[in-house]
């Protein structure tokens, strides 16, 4: 039994990277793992009209700018359940700029874009840039959308590739 979804590895035996899912594809509230309970609680629901378009999540082992764990989305056509854990590859990385939960300055709050390793349909995505920019420009909207109401003036800064993904989950473990 996992007693703290946090402090599991970020990489598996094969080297690809874990996400823990908290809320997923569909799912019309945010979802938050939160340690000291070791359980899911929702964070807050949605803006009306919007549902995760693919599981949402984080990596396990990190730690952001933000001091939570990075940020994750797993872009696949299914749908798993909060505490799930994918074995998953970068795609890439959205730079994402915002107030800081303190109101004191700003701070990075980048979204990382995921594929799971046995997702046999997306075998063709190496990058972000495999995705159209229609696809993109969704998923920056659903991202400026979903903060709209919390006080957060999220700022796209852009995209970066499957290496800058990388290097964010090494920095954000110390290794």
């Amino acid at each position: 039994m996992v007693s703290d979804f946090t402090q599991l590895p970020a990489r598996g035996e094969q080297g690809a990277l874990h996400v823990v899912v908290e809320s997923p594809r569909g799912s019309t509230v945010k979802l938050k793992y939160e340690p000291k309970l070791r359980a899911f609680t929702i964070s807050r629901p949605l803006t009306r009209g919007l549902r995760y378009p693919f599981d949402w999540g984080f990596i396990p082992g990190t730690r952001g700018p933000d001091g939570d764990p990075l940020d994750a989305m797993v872009y696949w056509d299914v749908a798993t359940w909060p505490g799930v854990v994918l074995p998953c590859r970068a795609l890439g990385v959205l730079q994402v700029e915002q107030n800081q939960s303190g109101g004191q300055g700003r701070e990075r709050n980048d979204r990382l874009l995921m594929v799971p390793v046995s997702a046999a349909r997306a075998e063709h995505l190496r990058s972000h840039e495999d995705l159209s920019q229609r696809e993109r420009e969704e998923l920056e909207h659903f991202f400026l959308t979903v903060v709209a109401f919390a006080n957060k003036d999220a700022r796209i800064l852009g995209w970066k590739g499957p290496e800058e993904a990388e290097r964010l989950v090494k920095e954000s473990t110390g290794g």
